[in-house]
Parts: C-alpha cells; sequence; structure tokens
C-alpha cells in the first residue's frame, strides 16, 4: 500500500510521519509521537480530537490518509500542553518519604565483584561453582540458578578476565537468579528505573542503585489517552483487532521516551540498567504485559492475574540491558491494583494500630481502609478530572498550571502559576480552589450552574453552555481564554462526588464512622498543592479534624522505588496485597445512593460537612 507524509503543526513546533494510506490521522498523530485527546477511543463520539485541514475542522479519528497532507492540531485538542510536558520537578516534590528507609537495602538487582582462584588440580570444581561457592562468602541465604545463555561463554569470560568478574544477581520468585557475568569490576555502574504506570499520566525515574540517589524524573500524559480517557474504553479499544498491540506499545513508548530522555542527561549506558519495577493499576499492568484485560469489565469482573511475574525487559518491548528484570507490583483485585499496594508500603497504614484510610485521587479514585489487623479496599470512578484531564483547560501539575485560585468580593480572580509564568491551564489543585471560590462568591450555586446575572464580564455564554474567564488571553500562554464551563463543573463534581462516596461506603461496611479514623493519607501528583479546606468545602473530602490529613505526594511511585532498592520491601508489598480484601461498591447497595446524595456542594446533607455549613 502506498505510503504519505503528514506534517503536523503544533502550537511551538512542527512533527511528521509517515504512514500508510488507510491510516487514520489519528494513529498517524500517535505515530509522530503527538497524543490527541480522544477519551471515546476513536469512536467518533466525544468530538475531542479536532484537528484543521485547509480551513476545515475534521475529527482525527474520522479522517483518512490518502495522500500527503499538512494538519494544524489546536492546543485544545492535545491531551498536554507542548510547553511544560517535561517540566517534573514541581510534580515530584513530597514523593521522598520519611519511610524511603524503612527497609534494609538490598536492590532487586545487585553487581557482587568476585576475584576468582584459578582452577587447579586440587580444586577443580566446575566454573559454575566456583562462581556459587565465592558468591556464598558475599550473600547471605544464597540459593543461586541462571540460565543456559549465561553458563554457554562463560569459561571464555573467566580466563579473558584472568577470574575477575561482577556477578550480576536479580531477585525472582524467592531467590536470586544470575542474570549476567561481567568481566573485570563493573559494579560502580548499576542503575534502574522505577516507574508509575498511571491511566493519565506515566512518571519515571531513574535511581543510581549503589547510591539510592534519584539522578531524575520525567513525567508524561499515557499515550493511551489516544484510545480512551479510562480503563473501561480502553479495555473496549484494546479488545479490537490489533488494539491491545498498540495498547502495548503505546505505553512502552512513554516508557522508552523516558528511559532514553534520562540516560542521555545522565551520562548513562543502557546496558547499565538492569532493573526496572513498575507498579499501577490491574488494567495498566494488563495492558502493559498483552495480556487480554477484556474479562475485567464484564460480570464478574475478574482480571486474568492479580501478581505478574519478574520478566526480562526485552520480552515485554522495553529499552534496558535485555537481560535486565522487571517486576511489579502486585495488586489486589479488579480496580484495586499494584499502584494502591505501593502507596499502602510507602505510607505504612498496614503498620498502624489507629484506623487509617489512604486515598490515591486519580483516575479510578482506589481506597484503603484499615489498620495492622485488617485491611479493605475500593475503587470509584473518578475519571481524570483531578489529573486535569478530559476538561477545557484542564492539565497536569506542571509549569504553566494554575495551582491556586482567589476571587475577591469584585469577582477579580488572582492565580498562582506553577514556575511564576503565564498561564497555560488549570490542574486539579487548582480546580478545587476555584470551585471553592466560585462557591464562596456566589458564582455558581450547590448545582454547580453559572450565575448569569452576577456583574461580571466574565461570566458569559461559551459556544454551547455558559461558562467563566479565569484569565483572558492577553493573561496567557494558552493563545486563548482559560475558562470553566458547567460541563466542566458537573465532569468535576462528578469525580468529586465519586470518591467521597467511596469512602463513606467503605466505612459503612465495616460499621465505622469517619471520625473513627486517625489519619488520612492523600496521594496523587496534585495533593503537593491541594488546599484540604477548600477541597472540603466543595464535599470532595470528610469533613473531619484537619490534623488527620497528610500529605504523601505519589505514593505508587514512592513505594515502586522503595521495592526497587529492597528485596524486603518488595516482599512486604506482596503480603500487603494478599491482606487487602477487594470490595467491589458497584454491588454495594448503599453506593449509589451515597453518590447520588453526593451530587451537589458540598453535599446535600449539610450535617455532614458542619464546618461549611457554619
Amino acid at each position: 500500500m502506498k505510503g504519505f507524509n503528514v506534517r503536523f503543526i503544533l502550537p511551538g513546533s512542527t512533527k511528521e510521519a509517515a504512514v500508510a494510506g488507510g491510516t487514520d490521522l489519528l494513529s498517524a498523530a500517535m505515530k509522530a509521537g503527538i497524543v490527541i485527546s480522544a477519551s471515546c477511543g476513536g469512536e467518533g463520539l466525544c468530538g475531542k480530537c479536532k484537528v484543521i485541514i485547509g480551513q476545515k475542522k475534521v475529527l482525527a479519528c474520522e479522517t483518512i490518509v490518502e495522500h500527503d497532507l499538512e494538519v494544524t492540531i489546536p492546543r485544545e485538542s492535545l491531551e498536554i500542553h507542548e510547553k511544560g510536558a517535561a517540566e517534573s520537578e514541581e510534580f515530584t516534590k513530597g514523593v521522598v518519604l520519611k519511610r524511603e528507609n524503612a527497609y534494609p537495602y538490598f536492590p532487586l538487582v545487585t553487581k557482587v565483584y568476585l576475584k576468582l582462584a584459578a582452577p587447579t588440580a586440587d580444586d577443580n570444581v566446575s566454573d559454575l561453582d566456583r562462581i556459587c561457592r565465592e558468591l556464598g562468602k558475599k550473600v547471605d541465604s544464597l540459593h543461586i540458578s541462571t540460565k543456559l545463555a549465561n553458563v554457554k561463554f562463560l569459561s571464555e569470560t573467566l580466563r579473558d578476565s584472568d577470574f575477575e568478574i561482577t556477578v550480576v544477581l536479580g531477585y525472582k520468585e524467592g531467590g536470586f537468579s544470575i542474570i549476567a557475568v561481567e568481566p573485570g569490576d563493573t559494579t560502580g555502574r548499576n542503575y534502574g528505573f522505577a516507574f508509575d504506570i498511571g491511566t493519565t499520566t506515566v512518571v519515571g525515574q531513574l535511581i543510581d542503585l549503589n547510591s539510592r540517589e534519584i539522578l531524575g524524573t520525567r513525567i508524561a500524559f499515557n499515550k493511551q489517552a489516544s484510545y480512551g480517557s479510562d480503563v473501561i474504553t480502553r479495555i473496549v479499544f484494546a479488545s479490537a483487532p490489533e488494539g491491545l498491540e498498540k495498547s502495548h506499545k503505546a505505553v512502552t513508548s512513554n516508557m522508552n521516551e523516558m528511559i532514553d530522555d534520562l540516560t542521555g542527561a545522565c551520562g548513562v549506558n543502557l546496558g547499565d540498567i538492569y532493573a526496572i519495577t513498575c507498579a499501577g493499576n490491574m488494567t495498566m499492568m494488563h495492558l502493559l504485559l498483552k495480556i487480554d484485560p477484556s474479562a475485567i469489565r464484564k460480570p464478574p469482573y475478574i482480571p486474568t492475574t492479580t501478581a505478574f511475574p519478574a520478566i526480562h525487559s526485552s520480552e515485554a518491548g522495553i529499552d534496558a540491558n535485555p537481560k535486565s528484570l522487571v517486576s511489579f507490583l502486585p495488586g489486589v483485585g479488579t480496580y484495586v491494583g499494584g499502584d494502591i499496594v505501593a502507596g499502602v508500603l510507602a505510607c505504612g497504614l498496614f503498620e498502624n494500630d489507629g484506623l487509617s484510610l489512604l486515598i490515591d485521587i486519580g483516575t479510578n479514585g482506589e481506597i484503603v481502609l484499615g489498620n495492622r489487623d485488617w485491611m479493605m479496599g475500593a475503587a470509584a470512578s473518578a475519571g481524570p478530572a483531578f489529573e486535569g484531564s478530559g476538561l477545557s483547560c484542564g492539565m497536569k501539575a506542571v509549569r504553566g498550571a494554575i495551582q491556586k485560585v482567589d476571587i475577591d468580593a469584585g469577582l477579580n480572580v488572582k492565580c498562582d502559576i506553577i514556575g511564576g509564568s503565564k498561564a497555560l491551564g488549570v490542574c486539579g489543585s487548582g480546580y478545587i480552589d476555584l470551585l471553592c471560590q466560585m462557591l464562596k462568591r456566589g458564582i455558581i450555586d450547590k448545582a454547580g450552574k453559572i450565575d448569569m446575572n452576577i456583574k461580571s464580564s466574565r461570566a458569559r455564554r461559551g459556544e454551547n453552555v455558559n461558562e467563566f474567564v479565569l484569565a483572558f488571553k492577553s493573561e496567557t500562554d494558552a493563545g486563548k481564554d482559560i475558562i470553566i464551563t458547567e460541563d466542566d463543573i458537573e465532569n468535576l463534581k462528578r469525580s468529586k462526588g465519586a470518591i467521597y462516596s467511596a469512602i463513606i461506603s467503605l466505612l459503612a461496611k465495616v460499621g465505622k464512622d469517619i471520625n473513627e479514623v486517625a489519619k488520612i493519607y492523600i496521594a496523587g501528583g496534585f495533593g503537593n498543592y491541594l488546599n484540604i479546606e477548600n477541597a472540603v468545602s466543595i464535599g470532595l473530602l470528610p469533613d473531619v479534624k484537619r490534623g488527620v490529613y497528610e500529605f504523601i505526594g505519589n505514593s505508587s511511585l514512592a513505594g515502586a522505588r522503595m521495592s526497587l532498592l529492597s528485596k524486603e520491601a518488595f516482599m512486604v508489598a506482596d503480603g500487603i496485597a494478599k491482606s487487602i480484601t477487594y470490595i467491589d461498591l458497584s454491588a454495594e447497595p448503599t453506593y449509589m445512593d451515597e453518590y447520588v446524595a453526593s451530587l451537589f456542594f458540598p453535599h446535600t446533607n449539610l450535617r455532614r460537612f458542619p464546618s461549611v455549613r457554619s
């Protein structure tokens, strides 16, 4: 089939892709490394993938390439603004926890230098036994295995290096395996990656496994967003022909770009990357490993597996030493995955005497309730709104994002922007502040409707819906006014309602009241900027003593990093996963009633929010 060239014009840059005739523009953009918003998974239903050809606006998912094309992609159609895409410093503040070194340091992959005695007539054990004998002197409780590939050229390696070698040991399935033998002393070069594979974003960290230093962090929107904004849409897409392969390649592309970027920036050789740990929800892990996820969305909603065996990076198409080990934190159930297990590990909830609650505010709104004696986990489909996706001007908490909002009595808006530059959009914490302020100043009512009678030019009728202007075009770097619409407010209202009602329903399941909870851990990237008072005022979080709350940042990434650096932490994570009882909220009769009651600001029952009522 004849190939054509597509040139994409983006805000501030251009990209090109060579594609076969008959390819849709959504797929062509993905090939060029561009993630266009398509929350419906390219079914032509959401209308968010608008692009411009000539003077005509078309949907990328419905436009087929039949000749060379020049396509303009407006900023609002991009899943992430071009500026700030790699600005990860602000986002990752707070992810280093006080429990970072709670477990003995022993990475999942470690290097051991050996200076072996050459064989003699009196010492005539085999080369492999000679290595294992010496390893036993340096590593406690060692049970060694290896593969044929490491034995084939072992004799040559030993003799060429004068019996001075570095053995690379990888921890898997409860024991150590020799995954490589390198000539000479290479122990000074041992690196690994920790990844948080989220529905909306992927975050990666390059870590020196010798010094435990985080050398760099990158964050990007998950490229699977072009196939749907939520896990259900992506499961549907993955069930179609070639859908699973495309979904797999999208997320491995995210990972490989980060690996390439960070190793290049830090001067690290890919051959020295021997360990990778991943934490993510159940659907993301299935898609990453090309495991059919279709049963997850069909009654009785069962994943293929909740525990994933360690593999070599080459098996998954991840760029690292081909012999490197990729390990996965185990999950609990259909919608409570390894990311929440990593969070429990990171915050230490499972060691607390008092009743504790972990709330990971992301696309799935995962929650764990319990203490050292018992734990229960559940998830609510919160959607990606609080991660900055699916909203008119939403973006991740990176440079250019409005993170705090204040509106005075004259309805003048003051915004605090990450990085101090002009605004590009609004992140999750900014939306929470904004909703609180709009309620406080009477701009919206408890149902989220904008009062069009207020005396301000900021309230206006948009293209199809009422909207309120936070910043006018001249004040931004977005090339347009930054607004919030009634549709955005409805989206945010449903997201906050899903999270709050999940919390209350899980407590009701065990006959507990929210005031009995001694500690509430708030996880998620935007928690670094979250204002608790404002979150309570809109009904996102329960109205309890503020000292109960503790922010722990991206606990999924922190738990993945802890597991990478300590085999004991990795083993503890496995125990955590087995100790959490999974609750399917959709089967709980009280959940839907709670959800409907939460679809007001802050709630239909103001007695639950005494500080807001007063």
